[in-house]
């Protein structure tokens, strides 16, 4: 907690009192980051909190705070002030303030110390663990210019030295703190900065223009034929929606651009450091997906922010449904070692990604009105897999559902195991059942994560099932029928898959859900899994409602979930390279066909494959 991270410190009682105002601070303006830094190591959160808490002290400074309740460490006093009518300091005021600001600070960085009750813990924190002066002289001179009139930048080069000077110079300063070391950690750290500016940027558009601030590219305004004047505003006749949607693209590009440049940083850190990035990157991936579906709408409705822990969208599912949707998707998620190996990394990272990746899919799912979704996330083959791995794989998901488990909850989300539960790691099935119980009545999305799954295994258990049945006179043989079966399934309810996806190109079933997936439509994308998104399923979900669904029938028949009507498209047309390939008749395998046996199951193994992840968590 607070006062014991302060204490742990060391010190007189005034230092330990000053890291306790940086994480008053950081609480009373920056809840969501207050929030995730609980997943940091105890001994550098208050360092981390200095260091923040400077960066937003100084930020309201220069920005817009009262000049009598600047240095007030509580947040309430700005509120009450402005209740009571108190005026906001002048422009030249507050340049006044912040120079002042600004030359106190780097005179203290200088002397090694401080007496003021904020920055007495950051200099100290400079002090102890030798960060970079010349970072926080680029982050004040940035933050000065930011406020001291409104923003012009001509090209988006001009764009990235604003988000660079105001936010990536700060997450760079955290490198040390963070146990990343190198050029390549900081430069991973500042693009991780700058890509959570870039989503605030876009969260507030509509507040910064409506207040004369606009912090995209004059270039291409220019190039598209757009004056500022035309952002911001309702276009009903749609006379700029192309230009306009071209233009947040361009902003959704560049976000994509910089969250590439910071995924080296969730494994350069510290190991106990990792949770808190994965966290991090995961909401600027959130909001990069809120953008695939608002296009021009996020510049005049900006974009919500998170919900207060950072990693979960701050409001229950909105659908934006595509028509046709399929009721029930299933998700093969494949990919994750072949992604971690062609970063020449441990298999670990891949799965970490894949973490994000699935949590990501369960928004996009709420996003298009899916009301089902089922993720392989281990089979009874994947116990072949090296002991360390499994590890690895376990504690994965345990950790995910933990800290996962709140933030699905408030969406609705209703969480489901499938698979067996008497040969997993005892934490892992412990945490499953808790979130099972604690989202039991939810409804607005079924979320079935197959755990220790295999198709025939399940079929096995429910033909003795089945068989028991009958030797007991409960049922006469000649009478089964499917109905008979499904009812000793793992879940019985569980509805028929509307959609089969697998990532990564790989075009078989691996085992999973064959009795579910009888009348499914197959897709088979060749995007790995940690790198797919909003954009990807949605484009599947179009394929689908694109697609004849028979049923065994000589016209197109209604889907048995979603009883929406598709449209043709020959299973034989040829596919883009590189798009979702539907299964052909005698779609080979591209690789061996050699046999795994799991540990204890009595039945036949499937080919070997990468099928499953983890479940999404930070």
């Amino acid at each position: 907690m607070a006062g014991n991270g302060a204490a742990a410190v060391g010190g007189p009682p005034e230092l330990a009192e000053s890291y306790r105002v940086c994480e008053q601070e950081v609480a009373g303006h920056q809840a969501s980051l207050r929030a995730i830094s609980d997943t940091l190591p105890p001994e550098v959160r208050p360092y981390f909190h200095a260091v923040n808490g400077f960066a937003s002290r100084s930020d309201r400074i220069a920005d817009d705070a009262d000049a009598r309740d600047a240095d007030v460490p509580d947040a309430g006093a700005r509120d009450a002030g402005a209740r009571n009518g108190q005026a906001q300091a002048a422009p030249a005021e507050r340049l006044r303030r912040f120079a002042r600001w600004r030359d106190e600070t780097l005179a203290e960085l200088a002397a090694g110390r401080s007496e003021h009750p904020l920055r007495r813990a950051f200099v100290d924190t400079v002090r102890r663990w030798e960060l970079d002066q010349a970072l926080v002289e680029e982050f004040l001179d940035a933050t000065r210019a930011d406020g001291a009139h409104p923003p012009v930048f001509e090209t988006r080069a001009d764009q990235r030295r604003h988000l660079r000077g105001v936010a990536g110079t700060i997450t760079e300063l955290w490198a040390p703190l963070l146990g990343a070391r190198g050029p390549r950690a900081a430069d991973a750290l500042s693009a991780l900065g700058e890509a959570c500016q870039l989503a605030d940027i876009l969260e507030d558009l509509p507040l910064d223009l409506a207040a004369g601030r606009c912090y995209l590219p004059q270039e291409e305004l220019c190039r598209l034929g757009l004056t500022v004047a035309d952002l911001g505003r309702p276009d009903p006749g749609g006379r700029h929606r192309a230009a306009l949607d071209t233009l947040a693209e361009g902003q959704q590009a560049q976000l994509h651009r910089l969250l590439e440049q910071a995924l080296p940083v969730t494994w350069l850190a510290a190991p106990g450091c990792r949770p808190f990035l994965h966290t991090l990157l995961l909401g600027a991936q959130l909001q990069y997906d809120e953008v695939t579906l608002a296009r021009s709408r996020v510049l005049s409705e900006g974009l919500t922010p998170l919900s207060s822990d950072g990693a979960t969208p701050g409001r229950r599912a909105r659908p934006v449904p595509a028509e046709g949707a399929p009721a029930h998707v299933a998700v093969i998620m494949d990919g994750n070692r072949r992604w971690a190996e062609a970063r020449r990394l441990p298999a670990r990272h891949g799965h970490q990604a894949g973490q994000r990746a699935a949590l990501r899919l369960v928004n996009a799912a709420l996003r298009l009105g899916i009301r089902h979704l089922s993720l392989y996330a281990f089979s009874t083959e994947n116990w072949d897999r090296p002991p360390e791995e499994l590890t690895a794989l376990f504690d994965s998901l345990a950790d995910g559902l933990t800290r996962g488990a709140e933030g699905l909850h408030a969406l609705g989300v209703r969480i489901r195991w499938c698979g067996r539960r008497d040969r997993v790691d005892e934490s892992l099935a412990s945490a499953i059942a808790l979130v099972e119980s604690m989202t039991s009545n939810n409804g607005t999305l079924t979320l079935t994560v197959c755990v220790d799954y295999g198709g025939r295994e399940e079929l096995a258990a429910a033909a003795r099932g089945l068989a028991a049945e009958a030797v007991a006179g409960g049922i006469r043989p000649e009478a089964i029928g499917p109905a008979d079966l499904a009812r000793h399934l793992y879940l019985p309810d569980l509805p028929d898959v509307d959609l089969l996806i697998r990532t990564s190109g790989e075009q078989r079933i691996s085992n999973f859900l064959p009795w579910q997936l009888a009348y499914a439509e197959l897709l088979f994308d060749p995007t790995p899994w940690p790198d797919y998104d909003l954009a990807r399923l949605r484009g599947a979900v179009r394929a689908y409602a694109a697609r004849e669904r028979r049923f065994g029938g000589g016209v197109p028949a209604q889907s048995r979930q979603s009883q929406q009507p598709g449209q043709s498209q020959p299973s034989g047309q040829p596919q883009p390279s590189g798009q979702p390939q539907p299964l052909g008749p005698s779609a080979p395998s591209q690789r061996s066909q050699q046999s795994r046996k799991p540990p204890t199951s009595a039945a036949p193994a499937p080919p070997p494959g990468e099928e499953g992840c983890t479940f999404p968590g930070p």
